[in-house]
């Protein structure tokens, strides 16, 4: 997938004066059709849209201006896009009320691998991702996985017990995928 470059950046008060108020419909429309919820799972399929929107966004409310510090952020956020044949997707584990999130990121450490992208022919692509967002007795409630599915999946799920479930993807959801496949 095509990686957000500095060229296509603008500082934070165009964004925030010009940009921002035009582009956000967009943005989160595109957002919306990369959104897919099971049970307590949100998977948000990043693009470079999304990914500059992030940078931006950033760039907004922290008031980022030096160059240095505006790459570290281009640099953080294009690293959760896939590569080729592979979707960057962030994983928002949503569970109500303070304690009971506690009780169950303490459960669902075994999560990650549980989780699978389905292509057409039924083959399911268990995530990947970096062993350092996992502690050994807590789960992050946000978490950056990849899938090296190679197309747009049909499907997303899960299968760890008392989390488990399936959700085919929209065709709008689908054609969106495979159009930031071919990016």
């Amino acid at each position: 997938m095509t990686h957000v470059r500095r060229d296509q950046l603008v500082d934070y008060v165009t964004w925030e004066e010009e940009l921002r108020p035009i582009q956000r419909p967009d943005i989160l429309a595109a957002k919306e059709l990369r959104r897919v919820v099971i049970g307590p799972l949100t998977f948000l399929f990043e693009n470079p849209d999304t990914i500059r929107y992030q940078v931006q966004e950033m760039m907004r409310v922290e008031r980022i201006v030096r160059e240095k510090d505006i790459q570290h952020e281009l640099d953080t956020y294009n690293d959760l896009l896939g590569g080729d044949g592979e979707f960057g997707v962030t994983l928002l584990i949503s569970v109500q009320g303070e304690a009971e999130r506690a009780v169950k990121l303490r459960e669902w450490t075994g999560l990650l691998p549980t989780l699978y992208a389905e292509k057409a022919d039924g083959t399911r692509v268990r995530a990947s991702w970096d062993e350092r967002q996992v502690g050994t007795d807590r789960l992050s409630a946000v978490q950056y996985l990849k899938f090296a599915v190679g197309e747009a999946p049909i499907a997303m799920g899960c299968d760890l017990p008392g989390v488990e479930g399936r959700l085919e993807l929209s065709a709008g959801t689908q054609a969106a995928l495979a159009e930031d496949l071919a990016s």
